[in-house]
């Protein structure tokens, strides 16, 4: 490696593309229980925008490396470590400051990928899917044929949910905003898909022909949570990830009076922070074989070198994007 690295960081918050700075930093050196990882992808995701904003909820010391997930290759291991390989595909799951050349990191807070992993899918592995896998284990016993009704169904995690529940035999509603992603999403397994210019509720109880309704998944708020929440069987829970559409929810009394339904949060952060590593790596034994084969995959519009940090960050800011911006490294 080069003693110098090339990073996006950060001095200060404020518009994504005005902090941003392209900057050469040293190359890490690495302890005999580490590795020195050669990045290879990074994606932008919304989580990454808002971290340059000062408005997510942890923000690191600055200057700070920005970027939130990547996948890179094992460029040297220290005398110490046994469990990885030079040229092996990683992600790390607690580290932000992926969009440079390399960073160091402890063997152990790798999770290793095969070879024929496809690297820049596996750059968006360790947010997405995992969220959209946990929402979908953890809140409700889902049977097959079951619904589960969600908005922002465009978004990375809104296509690993139809994805992966297409393979456990869950049925999807899935809430966008234009028309021209309907074929799109259907092609991905989507079994419904309608627009939020009509109600969405009326909406959805004509599409679902049967079967029960117990989850939702929330990432827009205001009124399409509240839309989806009435879609719900008795009982239902409705989990909220996201707010995209900056709006809070507001739900009447009758949904908890006499629908009985469960309103609960989740964030994929604090998930890792409290599972062992065991629940970890049983997680992504699952996950990996289905990016792999190509069974779960995000559409990728555009990528970017690192140098190109500023017309990459406006791009990744358009609303009207069909696919991922990534950052591509080495």
């Amino acid at each position: 490696m080069k003693k110098t690295s090339t990073v996006i960081c950060h001095h200060e918050y404020g518009v994504p593309e005005e902090v941003a700075q392209v900057e050469a930093w040293d190359t890490p050196t690495i302890g005999p229980n580490q590795v020195l990882v050669e990045m290879k992808a990074s994606p932008i995701n919304p989580a990454d925008i808002n971290r340059l904003e000062g408005k997510y909820p942890i923000r690191s010391p600055l200057p700070a490396i920005a970027g939130n997930e990547g996948v890179g290759v094992i460029a040297q291991a220290g005398s110490e470590v046994s469990n990885l390989r030079v040229g092996q595909p990683v992600i790390s799951l607690d580290r932000v400051g992926h969009w440079c050349d390399a960073y160091a990191a402890d063997a152990k807070n790798l999770i290793p990928l095969p070879d024929d992993v496809p690297l820049e899918q596996a750059a968006m592995l360790s947010v997405n899917p995992p969220t959209a896998w946990r929402m979908l284990e953890e809140f409700v016993d889902l049977k097959p044929g079951d619904w589960v009704i969600q908005n922002a169904a465009n978004s990375g995690v809104g296509r690993a949910v139809i994805q992966i529940a297409r393979l456990r035999g869950l049925r999807t509603v899935n809430i966008v905003r234009r028309k021209e992603l309907i074929p799109e999403l259907e092609a991905e397994g989507a079994d419904v898909v309608v627009t939020d210019e009509i109600s969405l509720s009326k909406q959805i109880r004509d599409l679902m022909d049967s079967g029960d309704a117990p989850l939702g998944l929330n990432a827009v708020g205001g009124e399409s949570a509240r839309e989806i929440a009435k879609s719900l069987s008795d009982h239902g829970t409705l989990v909220t990830y996201g707010a995209m559409g900056l709006q809070p929810l507001q739900m009447s009394n009758s949904l908890l009076i006499f629908k009985d339904l469960c309103f609960r949060g989740f964030w994929i952060n604090a998930w890792y922070k409290r599972a062992n590593v065991t629940e970890i790596h049983e997680m992504f034994d699952q996950l990996i074989p289905l990016m792999t084969s190509g069974k779960l995959a995000v559409p990728i519009e555009k990528t970017y070198p690192l140098t190109d940090a500023k017309n990459a960050l406006v791009h990744a800011c358009q609303s009207s994007r069909t696919g991922k911006v990534l950052f591509v490294m080495n």
